[in-house]
């Protein structure tokens, strides 16, 4: 990692801001960021917030989600958390904590404004961000994201042949409680994962 970005990591696992000068409600436990970033990886997941057990072990997708997550990219354990394979960074770097039903609460929303512009600059080698879930691609996609996330995903082949900037490919989120929309998109296994797998594979080498 380069200096920069060393410096720039140390700043953002430090940060508690949606404690001390939150947006709305302040975050109801101790903060814990999380994120891997790299100044060698070639492949970002830009994902959402840390769940529960990430929030207790420090390290993100060490959960039922990140076991289908590696599944969908192909690749083993020591491969996804190889910094100079993987960039790690999500849209909210803290648990944000759960609402009434149970479900995870939307990421911070303090986290993208504060940090996600520096630590993108310091990582010009990306080129393949995978945008998890509705929020990043909402930041890394702008006007290309559609109304809703299966038309999002949908349009990955139009999304992929964009011409500017980093290369960006659509996923749904690995989470448990997607099973239904994968079982409704059979298209999706069908066809983005085989070709996913293959950009991932190129990229590793």
């Amino acid at each position: 990692m380069s200096e920069a970005l060393e410096r720039l990591t140390a700043r953002v696992r430090a940060c508690r801001i949606c404690v001390e000068k939150p947006l709305g409600r302040p975050l109801p436990h101790e903060p814990r960021p999380v994120l891997l970033p790299s100044s060698t990886a070639r492949i970002l997941l830009a994902s959402q917030a840390p769940g529960t057990k990430v929030h207790l072990s420090g390290m993100p997708f060490t959960d039922a989600s990140g076991d289908r997550l590696r599944s969908w990219l192909g690749v083993t354990s020591e491969e996804f958390y190889d910094t100079d394979k993987f960039a790690i960074v999500p849209m909210g770097f803290c648990f944000p904590g759960q609402d009434a039903k149970g479900a995870d609460l939307p990421p911070r929303r303090e986290c993208a404004p504060a940090w996600r512009a520096e630590l993108m600059a310091l990582m010009p080698q990306i080129d393949l961000v995978l945008t998890i879930g509705g929020y990043a691609q909402s930041w890394h996609m702008g006007t290309a994201r559609q109304s809703s996330l299966t038309e999002t995903v949908r349009n990955w082949r139009a999304i992929w042949d964009a011409p500017a900037g980093p290369t960006v490919l659509p996923l749904p989120h690995p989470s448990w409680r997607n099973t239904g929309w994968l079982k409704k998109n059979p298209w999706f296994e069908m066809d983005l994962l085989p070709f996913l797998r293959s950009e991932i594979r190129y990229r590793l080498g």
